[in-house]
């Protein structure tokens, strides 16, 4: 966010969030929601057993390492746990003071009862026998614009066509994503990912897949934009002291127009 601000760079990559908090800064020139890339939290529940029958209820007087304090994976576990009628922090103890990178180390070492784990993490720790996925944080959570592309308001303005073009290239992807194997694609980025095999990252995208991760096109929805606020201000009100209306920190007019001319 601060390197588009700073127009070192033109357009940014991240959780919505942070163009809801620029907005309600008060800035002029805030930032524009013009492609949306995921739509569910990527992070998985990992426990020390396999529990086929898994059930959010039953964490109760147990402990998770989750994430980092204020951030959105970290909402969106205790926005799922309250879903279930449990209290984080009081009826579910929630570890948040250990690096993101260190966690599973951390769950491997015998901390907690759960951990909340990315992927190819989750994956990795159970094909080596140290933990089980039980449970889709995202899938529990719902659609939420996860990730997303922005630009400044002036950048959108002044440069309609690169936007366009970006915003093209984007849906493209999608459309390769949707039309390719889970083996395919885990060929096409296992070079972003030092220490994988094939079979593993092919397994992360069936599970990506069968969750429905990705966006299948770059549209961002308002409803699902209304989720995230809701899931950010049931952690913290004063994150969000005042919910910035749709309309003024999304244009759908690039992706619209992509799905027109992409088939």
């Amino acid at each position: 966010m601060q390197q588009v601000l700073s127009g070192n760079a033109d357009i940014g990559f991240c959780g919505p969030e942070q163009v809801i908090y620029l907005y309600n800064q008060g800035r002029e020139d805030y930032a524009i929601l013009f492609a949306q890339l995921t739509k569910r939290d990527g992070s998985f529940l990992v426990g020390r057993q396999k529990e086929e029958d898994f059930k959010w209820e039953n964490l109760k007087g147990k402990t998770i390492i989750g994430g980092r304090p204020g951030g959105v994976p970290e909402m969106t576990l205790e926005y799922v746990i309250r879903n279930h009628g449990l209290t984080p922090h009081k009826e579910v103890n929630i570890i948040t003071n250990i690096a993101f990178t260190a966690t599973a180390q951390a769950f491997k070492s015998g901390t907690g009862d759960y951990v909340a784990l990315f992927e190819p993490t989750a994956s990795m720790l159970q094909k080596e026998g140290g933990g089980y996925i039980v449970a889709s944080i995202g899938k529990a959570s719902g659609e939420i614009p996860y990730t997303c592309f922005f630009a400044t308001k002036s950048y959108v303005e002044k440069n309609p066509e690169i936007i366009q073009k970006f915003t093209n290239a984007i849906y493209k992807g999608q459309l390769w994503v949707q039309k390719h194997t889970s083996k395919e694609i885990a060929e096409a980025v296992i070079s972003f990912f030092p220490g994988s095999d094939l079979d593993l990252l092919t397994t992360v995208v069936e599970r990506y897949k069968a969750q429905d991760t990705w966006s299948k096109d770059p549209i961002l929805k308002e409803e699902a934009l209304s989720r995230l606020m809701d899931i950010i201000q049931s952690y913290n009100r004063e994150l969000i002291p005042m919910r910035p209306s749709y309309e003024k920190i999304v244009t759908t007019e690039f992706a619209e127009k992509a799905l027109e001319n992409i088939k």
